[in-house]
C-alpha cells in the first residue's frame, strides 16, 4: 500500500507558488467571510492564513453574528467586494441554517471566487471555460499527477454528490471523458458500487463509511470527507481496513485536505496576475 501524501505534497506546491507571489508588488488580498462561531469552522479559516503568512498574500478575516439575516450578509459582502477589492474571496461554508447559501455564494465575483463556488463560476467550470479549478479538484488531480495514477482507463465511483466535493469531481471527470459513476445517500447498497471500482473519491462526510471488506484488491482511494467523530477530525474511510487492502489511500488528516488549502493559493495567484 502506497499513502498518497497530500500533506508533502501540498508543501511543495506551496514553495513554488511563494515565487508567484513574490513577484507582486503589493501582496494580494485574500478575503474570508465567516458567519458565526463555530470553533470548527474557525479552525480552518486559521490553517488559510498560516499559509497566507509563508505565501506574504495578505490574509483578512470579516466575521459576522450567526443571526445575520441573509440580505444583511450579501450587503456586507458587497461592502468587502467594493472598499476592500480583495484578489479573491472566501465564504467559509457551512452558513447557518437560516441563510440561502447559494445567493451568498453567488454575491462572489467570477473573478475573485477562488473556491468556484457561485453559479457563474460553477458555469464556468462545468463547460470547460474556467481558468480555475475548484480545489477538492485541484487535490484530486495533484495527487493522481504526483503518484503517476491513471484515471482515464479505470472506473471512478464518486461517493457523495455535494457542492464540495461530488459535483464538481463529476463535472471534472466528465470534461476529462473518464468512465464514472456518482452515488449518495439515496443508494441503497454502496458496497455494491464500492467492491466494483477502481478508483474511489469520497465526499459523503460520514465517518466510517468504506470499509475494508467493501473495496477490492488494488483500489485507489481518495478520502476527501470531512466531519466530526468523537470530537477529531474524521473522513469517510475507515484507514485501518481499507489500507489492507487499497494499492493507494490518502491518510485523515494529511491527505486531501492541505492539498486543497494548498489549491486556494493556486487559484488565487490565477486569478490575481494580470492578463495578457
Amino acid at each position: 500500500m502506497i499513502l498518497l501524501d497530500g500533506k508533502a505534497l501540498a508543501e511543495k506546491i506551496i514553495t513554488e507558488l511563494k515565487g508567484g507571489f513574490t513577484r507582486f508588488g503589493k501582496p494580494p488580498l485574500l478575503a474570508a467571510i465567516i458567519v458565526g462561531g463555530d470553533p470548527v469552522i474557525r479552525k480552518f479559516v486559521e490553517q488559510k492564513g498560516k499559509i497566507a503568512a509563508k505565501l506574504c498574500v495578505d490574509f483578512r478575516v470579516y466575521e459576522y453574528p450567526a443571526d445575520i439575516s441573509t440580505n444583511e450578509l450579501r450587503k456586507r459582502i458587497a461592502v468587502v467586494v467594493h472598499d476592500a477589492d480583495p484578489a479573491g474571496i472566501i465564504v467559509q461554508l457551512p452558513l447557518p441554517p437560516h441563510i440561502n447559501q447559494q445567493y451568498i455564494l453567488n454575491s462572489v465575483p467570477p473573478e475573485k471566487d477562488v473556491d468556484v463556488l457561485s453559479a457563474r463560476a460553477v458555469g464556468d467550470f462545468s463547460v470547460g471555460k474556467s481558468k480555475i479549478l475548484p480545489p477538492v479538484v485541484g487535490a484530486v488531480k495533484a495527487l493522481f499527477e504526483e503518484y503517476g495514477i491513471d484515471y482515464k482507463t479505470k472506473h471512478v465511483l464518486v461517493v457523495g454528490a455535494g457542492a464540495l466535493v461530488g459535483k464538481p469531481v463529476a463535472a471534472w471527470l466528465a470534461n476529462e471523458k473518464a468512465s464514472f459513476t456518482v452515488i449518495d445517500e439515496h443508494t441503497p447498497d454502496i458496497a455494491a458500487f464500492t467492491k466494483n471500482a477502481d478508483i474511489i473519491i469520497s465526499g459523503a462526510g460520514k465517518p466510517g463509511l468504506i470499509t475494508g471488506n467493501m473495496v477490492k484488491e488494488g483500489a485507489v482511494i481518495i478520502d476527501a470527507g470531512t466531519s466530526e467523530s468523537a470530537g477529531k477530525l474524521a473522513g469517510d474511510v475507515d484507514f485501518e481496513s481499507v489500507s489492507k487492502k487499497a494499492a493507494y489511500v490518502t491518510p485523515m488528516p494529511g491527505g486531501v485536505g492541505p492539498l486543497t488549502i494548498a489549491m486556494i493559493y493556486r487559484n488565487l495567484l490565477i486569478l490575481a496576475t494580470p492578463q495578457r
